[in-house]
């Protein structure tokens, strides 16, 4: 469904999505490369443990809440990818 456009002038860098290396483009933010990925999901609930993906891509909604660099509950629509961050599911709620 989302695709990457590359050209000849376009930065690329490398994430690490749940161990995973993932290419992205300098700009972009986190849950957009998520959604390229085969499986967009990127957490799952707390209380019943469904699977959730980015949603609205603005900070709104929280669907997008991921283990970013060690800091779990990192809203990724809202976080731009820096060479070699480390990505990883949240699964259930954020542990103290």
């Amino acid at each position: 469904m989302f695709k990457q456009i590359i050209d000849k002038d376009t930065e690329t860098l490398t994430i690490y999505v749940d161990g995973a290396p993932v290419q992205a483009i300098a700009g972009e933010t986190v849950a957009g490369v998520v959604l390229r990925l085969s499986s967009p999901v990127i957490r799952k609930t707390p209380v019943k443990g469904q699977m959730r993906a980015p949603y609205c891509l603005m900070g709104v909604c929280f669907e997008c809440l991921a283990i970013v660099d060690g800091e779990a509950s990192s809203q990724t629509c809202m976080i731009p990818v820096r060479h070699g961050m480390t990505v990883e599911l949240q699964d259930g709620k954020r542990s103290i």
